[in-house]
C-alpha cells in the first residue's frame, strides 16, 4: 500500500485523542476529576492510534468537538502528506515533546509507556542524548601525548601502556586472515576473537566521540586440493559485529576503488568457458569502515574543541562521494601497504593538526610517516621485527 497515505491517516487519527488529552491537562477547571483522568489517558491512546478514548468526553460539547477534531485531523493529515512524514516520525516528535516536559510527572509516565510499547532504538538514543545534555559532567584532565610512539609486540598488550582517551583517530588495516605469509591463524573464529581483543583496547584509548576506520575486504583462501572448494570470507561484514560489540557504531562505508589491472584475475575461467554459475568478477574494491565511539552527544562537541582555522580551505578540492579512486602501492618488503593518498584523505577528513593518531597494525609504517608529514602525532603498533626496522628508518619514534 501507499505508506504516505497510511501515515496521513494515522496522523489524522492521532489528533482527536491527543487534543482531548491536551484540553483536559490545560483546562482542568472545565472538567470533573474523573474526566481529567480519562482525558489524560488519551496521550498514550493518541500515540497508539486508539480513537475510542475520546468517546466519553466528546459529548461535553458534541458539535464543537466534532467540528474541531475533523478540521484538526484534516490539517494534520495534509501536513504529513506535504512534508512526507512517516508514522514513526510522528511518534519521535511526540516523544521529543515528552522529553522536554520531563518535569511533569504525566509526561514522564508517558515517556516510559512509549519506550515500553515501541521498544525502538531511536527513542532510546533520544532519551540518552536528552539525559546527557541535562546532566552535569566534570571535565577530565587527559595527558596529551607529545611525540611519536612505536609500540613493539602484541598490540593487545602494548596498547595498555596508553592511557584512556589519549587518541583522536584510529586507522588501520588488520592482517588478512591466512591470505598472506605474515598472517596465520588456526581458525577464522580465533582470528575474529583476536581482532575483537584489539578493538576493545582501541575503544579504551580513543577519545569519546572520535572515529575508528578499519580497511578490510573479503578474502579467499587457497584450495586444500583440486577436489575441494576454496573459502571466501566476508570479513567486512563480520567486522561490523565485533566493532559494535566493542563499543562503536556505524557511520559510513568508504569504497576504495582500484584499477582493474592491479588486482588478481578471477574472471579468466569464465572468459574461457562462458558457463553460467562459474562467473567470478575481479574484485577492485576495498572497504573503509567508518565507526564512531559510542557517546550520548553530537559530533559538534568534538569539533568545538578546535579553532575554525583548522578547517579545509574553500579553495581546496575534496571528495563528494564515498567512492575513492586510488591506485594501490607496492613495497618490496611488505605485500600490502597503504597508498600515501589513502592515508592523506583519512587524516584530512577525520583528524585535526596535532591530533594523536593510532595504527595498531602498522606494517611498514606508511600511516605513521604520512601522519608526521601532516602534523599529526602517530602511535604505531607492530610485532614483526623486519617491519619494525623499516618503520625506524629515518624517523625517531619514542617508546613508553
Amino acid at each position: 500500500g501507499n505508506i504516505d497515505v497510511m501515515a496521513a491517516v494515522m496522523a489524522g487519527g492521532m489528533v482527536p485523542p491527543l487534543a482531548i488529552a491536551v484540553a483536559t491537562s490545560l483546562f482542568e477547571d472545565k472538567f470533573t476529576n474523573q474526566e481529567i483522568v480519562m482525558g489524560q489517558e488519551n496521550f498514550l491512546k493518541g500515540l497508539l492510534f486508539i480513537f475510542d478514548g475520546i468517546t466519553p468526553l466528546i459529548y461535553k460539547d458534541f458539535q464543537l468537538v466534532r467540528v474541531t477534531c475533523i478540521a484538526a485531523s484534516s490539517i494534520a493529515s495534509g501536513l504529513v502528506m506535504i512534508y512526507n512524514c512517516g508514522i514513526m516520525e510522528l511518534v519521535y516528535q511526540m516523544f521529543r515533546t515528552c522529553l522536554y516536559n520531563s518535569n511533569d510527572d504525566r509526561f514522564l509516565s508517558l515517556q516510559r509507556e512509549i519506550l515500553e510499547y515501541f521498544d525502538n532504538e531511536i527513542l532510546y538514543k533520544m532519551k540518552a542524548y536528552y539525559d546527557y545534555r541535562h546532566t552535569t559532567h566534570s571535565k577530565k584532565n587527559i595527558d596529551k601525548i607529545k611525540y611519536p610512539i612505536l609500540l613493539e609486540g602484541d598490540n593487545t598488550k602494548t596498547l595498555k601502556k596508553i592511557k584512556d582517551q589519549q587518541v583522536q583517530l584510529i586507522f588501520s588495516s588488520p592482517p588478512y586472515y591466512n591470505a598472506r605469509d605474515y598472517s596465520v591463524y588456526t581458525s577464522y573464529k580465533s582470528y575474529m576473537n583476536m581482532m575483537k581483543q584489539t578493538l576493545v583496547e582501541c575503544y579504551r584509548v580513543l577519545e569519546d566521540g572520535r572515529f575508528i576506520i578499519i580497511n578490510v575486504s573479503p578474502i579467499i583462501t587457497k584450495r586444500p586440493g583440486r577436489e575441494f572448494e576454496s573459502t571466501r570470507y566476508p570479513i567486512h561484514f563480520d567486522f561490523h559485529k565485533i566493532l559494535e560489540e566493542s563499543g562503536f557504531y556505524f557511520v559510513d562505508e568508504i569504497i576504495w576503488i582500484k584499477p582493474e589491472y592491479s588486482v588478481p584475475n578471477r574472471v579468466g575461467g569464465y572468459h574461457q568457458t562462458r558457463q553460467p554459475l562459474s562467473y567470478k568478477p575481479n574484485c577492485i574494491t576495498e572497504s573503509l569502515l567508518v565507526y564512531r565511539k559510542k557517546v550520548d552527544f553530537l559530533l559538534d562537541k568534538n569539533i568545538s574543541k578546535y579553532p575554525k582555522k583548522f578547517g579545509i580551505n574553500d579553495s581546496e578540492k575534496y571528495d563528494t562521494t564515498n567512492c575513492w579512486y586510488i591506485n594501490p602501492k607496492s613495497h618490496k618488503e611488505h605485500p600490502a601497504v597503504f597508498p600515501d593518498e589513502l592515508c592523506e584523505k583519512v587524516l584530512t577528513y577525520y583528524s585535526f593538526p596535532n591530533d594523536v593518531v593510532l595504527d595498531m597494525f602498522a606494517g611498514s609504517g606508511t600511516f605513521g610517516r604520512v601522519a608526521l608529514q601532516m602534523g599529526r602525532i602517530p602511535i604505531l603498533c607492530e610485532q614483526n621485527k623486519s617491519y619494525i626496522e623499516i618503520i625506524k628508518q629515518g624517523y625517531n619514534y619514542g617508546n613508553i
